[in-house]
């Protein structure tokens, strides 16, 4: 385990209870993770408050975040938006911004001590590395970060103070359920996924859903581009390569099982075959309590798991047959370089044209295969690399589809 990971970070980081409020930066604070990280905050107003909020282009929810929550700024990634925002939060004294690079440099900024990177895909990379470089700690949910580009982003945490303390409930499972343990003998990480709405349908009728259909899940609340990711299950693809770096354990030491009711977060198998797994009801607060306060426990007013209700926890292998994006992590991990940062700029502008009716269910992996081999294979890229790779992946991806990605970096 890495020095930024359970359980060594406690070493680096001994935890010490704030005597004043953590100041919190939430990036994507109008998606799911960003509006239960606010009501996180708003049930603990002694021990956070949010002084940076920032969206894509939902600005009339972050001006009535901002109304709400009082940020010292307020950032709008969509530039168009920008004369909105500042006609709405200037004469409240909030400070406002917009764009990709405005939402990077607010990294520096010295009136928040932990980000909360909740922005979907790539958009999350740049932030995040200036966060790291500022000394930030980091509450990630931006599984993309660790994905594009794992290796620079571990190498970078190695020479900074900061910490990581995941936030996707997969990950933060584990993390817990390394709490005391020597890294030594952890055997095996166990990425556990509800397997989406589809984990029943047949390959025919795979072939043939609809984007209704794909965007209801069985189990979670989530933004349509992380729905459709649990629909083709390339987001547990993801979660393997984050576990990867994340967790600095080798890529055949983490699988994935299907566990329909998603009450077993994740699991971890050690050497004298104990598993340790971490239970929790479907809720996102959680593990977001739990980053927020540095891997201390704060109480919930929310309805605790009862296992009596639960007569049945059914686990099943995954079928790479009928969900072949699941084979993506093997592959991206097997290759390294920059194939991992292709396969999520590629599958970014295949998700939105299938919800626009221009690709198939099926056409996703089809279309983030296509542009793997279309894209140059760079073996050690630097960040300019990672830049050019999401850049040339999204442009081909996009002729290939016929959709504009209608992307904001």
């Amino acid at each position: 385990m890495r020095a930024f990971a359970c359980p060594l970070s406690y070493k680096k980081h001994p935890f010490k209870r704030p005597l004043m409020p953590h100041n919190i930066a939430i990036l994507g604070s109008t998606g799911s993770i960003g509006t239960q990280t606010l009501d996180v905050i708003s049930r603990f107003p002694e021990r956070f408050k949010a002084t940076i909020l920032a969206a894509g282009s939902k600005v009339d929810q972050l001006i009535e975040q901002a109304i709400a929550f009082r940020p010292s700024l307020a950032i709008i990634a969509d530039e168009t938006k920008y004369g909105r925002l500042c006609e709405a939060l200037s004469p409240l004294g909030i400070e406002c911004a917009a764009g990709s690079d405005a939402l990077a440099d607010a990294m520096e900024r010295d009136d928040f001590d932990t980000v909360v990177t909740a922005t979907v895909g790539y958009s999350g990379l740049l932030p995040t590395i200036r966060a790291i470089k500022a000394g930030k700690q980091i509450a990630l949910a931006n599984k993309e970060t660790l994905v594009v580009a794992g290796e620079l982003v571990t190498r970078l945490l190695a020479q900074s103070p900061s910490k990581v303390i995941p936030v996707d409930s997969e990950h933060s499972a584990i993390y817990q359920c390394l709490v005391g343990e020597d890294s030594a003998t952890v055997n095996k990480l166990i990425i556990t996924a509800s397997g989406g709405p589809f984990r029943t349908k047949s390959r025919e009728e795979i072939a043939n859903v609809t984007a209704e259909q794909a965007l209801h899940h069985p189990r979670w609340q989530m933004g349509a581009k992380i729905t459709i990711d649990s629909a083709t299950m390339l987001n547990k693809a993801f979660e393997i390569i984050e576990a990867r770096w994340l967790f600095d354990i080798a890529p055949e030491r983490i699988e994935a099982v299907v566990h329909p009711q998603s009450i077993v977060h994740s699991m971890v198998e050690f050497i004298d075959g104990a598993v340790k797994a971490q239970l929790g009801i479907p809720d996102m607060r959680l593990p977001i309590r739990y980053a927020l306060g540095d891997a201390s426990r704060l109480p919930s007013s929310e309805r605790p798991l009862s296992l009596a209700d639960y007569a049945t926890l059914t686990f099943e292998k995954p079928d790479p047959e009928k969900f072949p994006c699941l084979t993506l992590a093997p592959y991206a991990l097997t290759k390294g370089g920059n194939s991992a940062c292709v396969i999520n700029a590629a599958n970014e502008v295949a998700v939105r044209a299938f919800l626009k009716g221009k690709i198939p269910f099926t056409g996703i992996y089809d279309s983030i295969t296509m542009t793997l081999e279309k894209i140059p294979f760079v073996a050690t890229p630097t960040l300019d690399d990672y830049v050019a790779t999401h850049k040339a992946a999204i442009a081909y991806a996009e002729k290939l589809t016929g959709c504009k990605s209608g992307i904001i970096h």
